[in-house]
């Protein structure tokens, strides 16, 4: 029987030191044998394994929970309701398991770890599909042409910055090398067209062009179409993943996908435009596969302009060179 207790106890130490460790919650009951006077001793333990650092609560008979709810009732709405919004989501975020072992060995993730801000939608928004349901707001420095399409360039690197008309081939030519001449390394840039009929679509290009006739590709890319009422826009996200969101052929203008919207602006024929909806980039919302209407697979254009961002002197401009391994 000493034996038996001595390897009862030695049992018992040890589950206090993994109740420390690992936040099991040992505690002992004390009987009566059946068949003895003598009490017995038994342990179980509560496993905790998941709140590192969390002192186990005690169970109280349900009679005394029901009486100390009642009178905490009002306590409770009072102070819900006194609660702001940022308090309440801190208090209903609650760590996952991994989180809770990284933070009971190395403490509680920083903000900004080693200096570095963390990966998010806000700071790097087009790593995102394109939004089609938000509109960004106006700019101080928007003309009245800018203003119209600055809802578009909600969550892009466009949406709070100045932007500039860098081509018009009214005024610089309908001409492939005009073109390049006049959006090469400029950054992310939007393309609007109007068709001899009037419809006016487009293109939002976040990785720019170089000419150096590769497939540049990107997540964020969307094409669109003024709705024809003059309300608003209809945006078209990009499908089957970031790659081909633009072909930047030197020889060639503005270029969605393979197909969904290209003007080559040719020699012979440069005011034409195709579009067929589907493999790059999402069908109208009423299922037709081009943005000039059902059934109307080209057209030709009476204006096209493209729109780019103004940086400072010496201010970085993303995406102004190659990208042969670029998969985003």
């Amino acid at each position: 029987m000493a034996n038996q207790n001595g390897k009862l106890l030695l049992l018992t130490v040890l589950g206090c030191c993994c109740g420390t460790v690992f936040g099991f919650a040992p505690f002992q009951h004390v009987h009566n044998g059946p068949h003895s006077n003598r009490p017995t001793l038994s342990s179980t333990t509560e496993l905790g394994f998941f709140n590192f650092g969390k002192p186990t609560q005690e169970e109280e008979p349900p009679v005394k929970q029901q009486q100390q709810q009642q009178p905490q009732n009002k306590k409770t709405k009072e102070s819900e309701s006194n609660k702001t919004p940022s308090t309440t989501a801190a208090e209903e975020y609650e760590q996952d398991p991994v989180e809770k072992l990284f933070s009971f060995f190395f403490g509680k993730p920083e903000e900004e770890p080693f200096g570095l801000k963390r990966f998010g939608r806000q700071r790097f928004p087009e790593q995102y599909p394109a939004t089609v349901d938000e509109w960004a707001e106006p700019v101080e420095t928007d003309s009245k042409d800018v203003a119209v399409l600055r809802p578009l360039l909600k969550n892009t690197n466009l949406e709070f910055r100045a932007l500039q008309l860098t081509y018009s081939a009214n005024k610089n030519g309908w001409d492939a090398y005009k073109f390049h001449q006049a959006v090469d390394r400029k950054g992310g840039g939007l393309v609007v067209c109007t068709t001899q009929s009037g419809l006016v679509c487009g293109g939002y290009n976040p990785k720019g062009w170089v000419g150096y006739a590769e497939a540049r590709g990107s997540i964020a890319a969307f094409l669109f179409v003024q709705k024809p009422t003059g309300g608003g826009f209809i945006k078209l996200r990009k499908v089957g993943g970031a790659g081909l969101a633009q072909l930047d052929y030197p020889e060639s203008g503005p270029s969605f996908g393979a197909d969904s919207l290209v003007i080559p602006l040719a020699k012979g024929n440069p005011k034409l435009a195709r579009s067929k909806l589907g493999s790059y980039y999402e069908r109208m919302p009423d299922g037709s596969n081009s943005l000039f209407g059902k059934g109307i697979a080209q057209v030709q254009l009476r204006d096209l302009k493209v729109y780019h961002g103004v940086y400072a002197e010496g201010e970085y401009i993303p995406f102004t060179d190659a990208e042969p391994f670029a998969l985003y």
